[in-house]
């Protein structure tokens, strides 16, 4: 039987990657807690279907357990970095499996705090706009959008995730970013955004 280390919350992951292969489980929950919502949250943006979304997220998660036992501190991917990749990978893999992105039907409505109903409304139609948007964007432009602008992630991050330079992120994310505008604009006012 192996005993959890104590004091997990306060390491890396990378550091957390070591600890499971070497056969730590609250290494792997801690690490599972970190990185499957963000997997899944990428996953849902790219695909725009929660329950392909769900299954993408496992698997990306899987391969990561897979990978721990070679995994090394030394300089390679981070953890977070490494999972992005596998879920823009298998992203790539279902949408060209199914054709071309179909609409959106079921946004992620989490909200932070309890708003009104009205607020909750707007909000919704915000974010079936933003995915439809989304939607139509090609597909490395989308990857790039999601993981810069909703996600975060640094250019040179998103660069070793979609396997590009940093130049190619900065491009996507820029025409990405243009097709949004372009595909918004005439929706400001209906969406609530009065200037």
């Amino acid at each position: 039987m192996t005993q959890e280390t104590p004091g997990l919350d306060r390491l890396s992951d990378g550091a957390l990657m070591v600890l499971f292969a070497n056969g730590d489980p609250g290494a792997a929950r801690l690490l599972t807690e970190r990185l499957l919502p963000r997997a899944l949250r990428h996953a849902s943006r790219v695909l725009g279907d929660r329950a392909e979304a769900e299954d993408i997220a496992q698997e990306a998660i899987l391969r990561l357990w897979r990978a721990a036992g070679g995994w090394r501190q030394d300089g390679a991917a981070e953890p977070a970095t490494w999972l992005y990749r596998v879920v823009a990978n298998l992203c790539t893999d279902r949408l060209r499996r199914r054709g071309r992105t179909e609409p959106l039907d079921d946004p992620d409505l989490a909200a932070d705090g309890m708003p009104g109903i009205e607020a909750r409304m707007v909000a919704a139609d915000r974010m079936a706009a933003l995915d439809a948007a989304l939607a139509r964007l090609p597909e490395r432009q989308r990857q790039a959008v999601v993981l810069r602008h909703i996600e975060g992630l640094s250019n040179p991050e998103i660069a070793e995730i979609l396997d590009v330079g940093v130049e190619a992120v900065e491009s996507l994310t820029a025409r990405g970013k243009r097709a949004l505008t372009a595909a918004l604009a005439g929706r400001k006012e209906a969406l609530g955004h009065d200037d």
